[in-house]
């Protein structure tokens, strides 16, 4: 399966509500979901009631979005949320939240999840001072977050530089905005992951 190359506001448009997927654009007037509601497509009007299977998938498909997954990888992380102790559905959010990519949203250091994937690939990104360009990598408490040398050069990091005092991040995470170098806390609980999904409902979609 390929991965989504369409518009994001769409995506946004057709879960019925804000993915936060085009960053600071979210807040702002020019949001689509703010400026056309609706589902896209000509019969969104008469679109009829969702079964309760369909409403697992509209969750599961919400999940997916919002952290830019294909089906393949989101699966994966579901296979290994399965097989560990304790509630599945809180298993599969913290091991989301914990992806490298999300983190480098999550500490400001982008403007959306896209944005931050792409500092990962190009190498721009360090975990514990050594470069790593996998966007899937999951952090763990007491993990250093922090730009590679030569990246502190770019005209996009003095630009974040300028503008990173009106960030906010969640508890588990803190920033050095000095240095522009983070740490990963403790491992976020359910209740510090702003999850506009349903957990249970992607439980009881993968599990018929």
């Amino acid at each position: 399966m390929s991965r989504y190359i369409g518009p994001n506001c769409r995506l946004c448009r057709r879960s019925g509500e804000k993915l936060m997927l085009k960053g600071d654009r979210c807040f702002t007037p020019k949001c689509a979901v703010e400026r056309r509601p609706r589902p896209p497509g000509k019969s969104a009007g008469s679109r009829r009631r969702l079964s309760d299977r369909g409403m697992q998938l509209k969750e599961k498909q919400k999940a997916r979005y919002t952290y830019e997954l294909m089906e393949r990888q989101f699966r994966r992380f579901f296979g290994i949320a399965e097989k560990q102790t304790g509630n599945t559905s809180n298993s599969l959010m913290i091991m989301l939240e914990r992806r490298l990519d999300n983190v480098v949203f999550r500490l400001g250091l982008a403007d959306s999840r896209s944005q931050a994937r792409q500092l990962v690939t190009h190498g721009h990104i360090s975990i514990n001072d050594r470069v790593t360009n996998i966007p899937s990598a999951l952090v763990k408490a007491g993990d250093k977050i922090s730009w590679k040398e030569s990246s502190k050069k770019s005209e996009y990091f003095k630009l974040l530089a300028e503008r990173i005092e009106s960030k906010v991040m969640p508890n588990w995470l803190t920033l050095d905005k000095q240095n522009m170098v983070g740490q990963v806390i403790s491992l976020p609980t359910p209740a510090d992951i702003d999850a506009k999904f349903s957990g249970k409902a992607i439980i009881e979609y993968y599990s018929r």
